[in-house]
């Protein structure tokens, strides 16, 4: 039978639950700040004060940001960048990872070292700059997913997780008559959905919130991901989406970059339920080994 806890651990426990409490409400107050003057009419958002549920509730804010296609066509940008450039992420870190795991290949520590290399040093914005421009991917979203396709740590950290699949599993399947390429998509790939499901939630959020990249290779504004368009309302301050301005003076310019950062950030928060259960396999990469 369990002995009761002892006054001491009880108190240890009252404090840890308190603490963690009072943490999670100042990481959940911000978001419902947001989300709280996205609702609220203009008349209320004009008094000021923290607003941390709408005593009138208004739509003016949504209406106006749904008015224009500015935004639906950087939510698609996005979108786009995101899906194509995560499964661009996901096949070229497996077709590295894999045969790196393989330890009778031959250079093998000098390719890991050249990776670990590129963890530590960087060649900087402006060498970057110039190689993207030399491969003709400025003002095209190809600058946005190629250059950083492969991430160094995520590489690492999968390659050690395909060291942990058994060599039996492979060996069979090259009896069945499959090659390099067979186990890597029928054996291996299939026999590591949890790190997948976590290595592409990673690059997924990454190019979703990418921003920098997209100001300095792209141009054209109708190229520009939602993060751009977010940033030029909430960080420059300006009262206007894409071409439209507000000329309604009954809506607030508070509300309207709320109400961006909600649309903004709403999708990829819905990503998170369908891979949950993978990613709470995934996070304890490495953490065990038997």
């Amino acid at each position: 039978m369990p002995q009761d806890k002892s006054t001491g651990n009880r108190i240890f426990d009252c404090i840890n639950y308190t603490l963690l409490m009072l943490i999670a409400l100042i990481c959940v107050l911000p978001f419902v700040y947001v989300l709280a003057v996205s609702f609220t009419s203009p008349a209320e958002v004009a008094k000021g004060g923290l607003i941390l549920w709408p005593k009138e509730w208004s739509l003016a804010s949504y209406r106006y940001i749904f008015s224009t296609d500015t935004l639906f066509r950087s939510m698609l940008v996005s979108i786009y960048i995101t899906v194509l450039g995560t499964f661009i992420n996901l096949l070229f870190t497996s077709l590295m990872a894999y045969p790196l795991a393989r330890t009778h290949l031959r250079g093998r520590q000098g390719i890991l070292l050249a990776v670990l290399f590129t963890m530590l040093f960087g060649g900087g914005m402006i060498p970057t700059y110039f190689v993207v421009k030399a491969m003709h991917l400025t003002n095209s979203l190809w600058s946005l997913m190629i250059p950083n396709a492969i991430s160094a740590f995520n590489l690492i950290v999968l390659k050690n997780f395909f060291q942990q699949i058994p060599d039996g599993l492979e060996d069979s399947a090259r009896i069945d008559g499959c090659n390099d390429v067979g186990v890597l998509f029928r054996i291996v790939l299939p026999l590591s959905l949890p790190a997948m499901a976590t290595f592409g939630l990673f690059y997924a959020v990454g190019h979703w919130n990418q921003f920098f990249n997209a100001i300095l290779y792209i141009n054209d504004s109708r190229l520009y991901p939602i993060q751009v368009l977010l940033r030029q309302i909430v960080i420059l301050s300006q009262s206007s989406i894409g071409d439209t301005s507000i000329d309604n003076t009954e809506i607030q310019p508070l509300t309207i970059r709320m109400a961006v950062i909600v649309f903004a950030t709403v999708p990829i928060l819905l990503v998170y339920p369908f891979l949950q259960k993978h990613f709470a396999k995934g996070v304890m990469l490495g953490s065990v080994k038997g």
